[in-house]
């Protein structure tokens, strides 16, 4: 079973291959490149860093418009995850699924009680008062972005701790309830910078917040290293890059919606506000085999809540990969 995307390692073995080989599609990381040089000084290793990360805190809050006090950093949105669970009193864990495996693990890792919710096909199940619920948006394995202005008057009307992951709003123009924090102190936020930055090799995650809550939070001291936070500052205070990444993955997710439409090999391909595609085919296992062979690498989605082995999900990439998937899927026989 295919747990995670993005291990190109292990399947590199398996076709006794290098990786750098392998077409990543199981990867939902930014596709586009910057060529534009980031330059990190060897001084940035001579010293210890503020642990605080004041700059690069700064500049988020002027990126997402919040303050600097409702920001808390971690190594990367899955370590956010688990310190996040590790604060929060509640018991009951409402987790709005299929979704991200590792919010399962951390509320288990903390002694909660789940209680899932199907978000497809029974999204205004009740919760209890008191609980906590968990909601990815824009959703993962398929990409759907849900108003959820409604759903969350109903949570705050039965205070209700809300975790919402937005760590692909920044592909499409979603609005985020960030705005909510201050509001509403229930409320947290996560977001993984690494996909829309196109850097999955820098471990930033951020919880966003009310001040009192992010102070609860446990962080250890210099948690993220110099260079991550001198990468990722510069790269959030790239306009050129922003705009570059919006309309290559505009244009690419059209492209690789018709690529898959048009090879007639899916049963379904689900509409997407991510910078990802599912799909079901009665041929999916035979699917990934065969890409795997041509070392196209596809996101098996058996391990998600309420599906099976017959959904596979396809990231968005550039015009040669998506060039090399059409040839192998019009060689599928």
């Amino acid at each position: 079973m295919m747990l995670h995307g993005g291990n190109i390692y292990k399947y590199a073995k398996e076709l006794d291959c290098d990786p750098k080989e392998i077409i990543d599609f199981s990867s939902n990381i930014n596709a586009y490149h910057s060529q534009k040089a980031i330059s990190l000084s060897e001084d940035l290793i001579r010293k210890y860093a503020n642990s605080d990360y004041p700059e690069l805190k700064t500049t988020l809050a002027e990126n997402y418009k919040t303050d600097v006090k409702n920001i808390a950093l971690f190594n990367g949105a899955t370590a956010a995850i688990y310190a996040l669970f590790a604060s929060l009193k509640g018991k009951k864990v409402y987790l709005y699924a299929p979704l991200y495996g590792e919010y399962e693990k951390a509320a288990l890792a903390n002694n909660k009680d789940i209680y899932k919710i199907n978000r497809i096909e029974d999204i205004d199940a009740e919760v209890d008062k008191k609980s906590i619920v968990v909601f990815v948006n824009p959703s993962t394995p398929e990409g759907s972005f849900y108003d959820l202005e409604d759903l969350f008057l109903e949570w705050k009307s039965k205070k209700c701790t809300v975790v919402l992951d937005e760590s692909f709003i920044e592909f499409e123009a979603h609005k985020s309830l960030k705005k909510h924090i201050n509001d509403y102190k229930r409320l947290y936020i996560i977001q993984s910078l690494t996909k829309f930055y196109a850097c999955p090799g820098v471990r930033i995650g951020a919880i966003f917040s009310n001040k009192k809550n992010i102070r609860s939070l446990t962080t250890p001291l210099w948690n993220i290293s110099s260079f991550d936070t001198a990468f990722i500052q510069e790269r959030l205070g790239d306009a050129d890059f922003k705009r570059a990444s919006h309309k290559m993955h505009l244009e690419q997710k059209e492209e690789l919606q018709m690529i898959l439409k048009n090879s007639q090999l899916f049963d379904r391909i689900v509409e997407s506000e991510a910078n990802f595609i599912l799909t079901q085919s009665s041929h999916a296992k035979e699917l990934f085999e065969h890409l795997l062979a041509h070392k196209i690498l596809v996101r098996s989605c058996e391990s998600f809540d309420y599906l099976d082995a017959s959904w596979i999900r396809f990231a968005v990439k550039d015009k040669a990969s998506h060039q090399k998937l059409q040839e192998a899927l019009s060689a599928f026989a």
